[in-house]
């Protein structure tokens, strides 16, 4: 730098570079240019780098699996690999949690372990037809109709809109009767045939409203023997509830409650059957609590049976179901005794 500098102060005084270093008489004829060099120190503060204060050590691995692939090679496992450095480990799938199962407060067995099974008597293949109890309890139906839950209330009442709005009020009013008529006389035509009322069940067979229906379970009846119970009044002698049955028979061999129903849809599935398993379920607890029966049931069955004549769809409900189904109804059971 000191060099530098005297080399600056000479080249201001002409001649003074000549006497350090003479120039050829050739170079002296001809204008020259001296070049001079100077030096400019800086000391401009350093700005900080934002990136210093990065967790170099924790994105390493995301910076070399960026900047290692050509964007064009990027596969779901990088981009993985990419999201795990960023994001963290993915949270594994956990399956929604259920709701506590709830339990009835006042639980009593679908089985009743007090009650005696009788001798069969000599008027035992004659099936039982009891009247309803003339005391005042609630019935199955009653009790199921007044705690659906908000989403059946819903789907109910849109149903019903939507009839009314193709058939009229009076209408559809006219096309509810049809239904509760057809189910009177499918169950009475059922009755003629279970009480070999031969006369009888040959003129309902040829009745166009409910033939289809007895062509529809035609295949089912076939698997029923041993009919104990027909249209026969039930009630549970400790929670209180009463109902009509159907019919109790075995099917296939095993002791049933049995329930038919008509419909216009399919029902291939016993989801598909609503709130008819838990009336099933109630109709065995209060048969099974009932001092008139002189026999306990452990099964139920459900006979969904159409009017056009289709197979129907028999839904067998074995004890471990019938026994699910009797919680569900016993919960019912406490939620309508707390509304009223």
């Amino acid at each position: 730098l000191v060099r530098m500098q005297f080399l600056q102060i000479l080249s201001r005084k002409p001649g003074r570079l000549e006497m350090l270093f003479p120039i050829p008489f050739c170079q002296k004829q001809f204008p020259y240019t001296c070049l001079s060099t100077s030096a400019c120190v800086y000391s401009k503060k350093k700005k900080g780098n934002s990136y210093e204060q990065v967790d170099q050590e924790k994105y390493k691995n995301l910076v070399y699996s960026v900047t290692s692939y050509k964007t064009s090679a990027q596969t779901p496992e990088t981009i993985f690999e990419e999201d795990n450095l960023l994001y963290g480990p993915p949270d594994k799938h956990r399956p929604p949690i259920k709701a506590g199962t709830k339990t009835p407060k006042n639980w009593v067995p679908l089985i009743n372990p007090n009650k005696r099974i009788l001798p069969l008597n000599s008027d035992s293949n004659v099936p039982m037809k009891i009247g309803l109890p003339k005391v005042k309890m609630p019935s199955v139906t009653r009790i199921l109709q007044q705690t659906l839950s908000p989403q059946q209330v819903f789907y109910l009442e849109r149903w019903k809109q939507k009839m009314i709005e193709e058939l009229g009020k009076d209408g559809f009013e006219e096309y509810t009767k049809n239904l509760f008529l057809q189910g009177e006389l499918f169950h009475s035509a059922l009755e003629s045939i279970f009480l070999s009322e031969e006369t009888a069940a040959k003129e309902q067979s040829k009745d166009e409203v409910i033939s289809g229906y007895l062509s529809s379970v035609e295949h089912v009846l076939k698997d029923i023997s041993e009919v104990k119970a027909l249209e026969s009044g039930v009630h549970h002698e400790t929670l209180r509830y009463l109902g009509l049955v159907d019919c109790v028979a075995k099917y296939r061999g095993r002791l049933c409650v049995i329930d038919w129903k008509t419909s216009e849809k399919p029902k291939p599935f016993l989801q598909n059957t609503y709130d008819n398993p838990l009336q099933v379920a109630a109709y065995i607890g209060a048969i099974n609590h009932d001092a008139n029966y002189d026999f306990q049931v452990h099964c139920g069955l459900i006979v969904v049976a159409y009017k056009n004549g289709s197979p129907a769809h028999p839904h067998f409900m074995d004890p471990d179901l019938c026994s699910q189904y009797w919680n569900k109804w016993l919960l019912r059971l406490e939620e309508y005794m707390d509304k009223n």
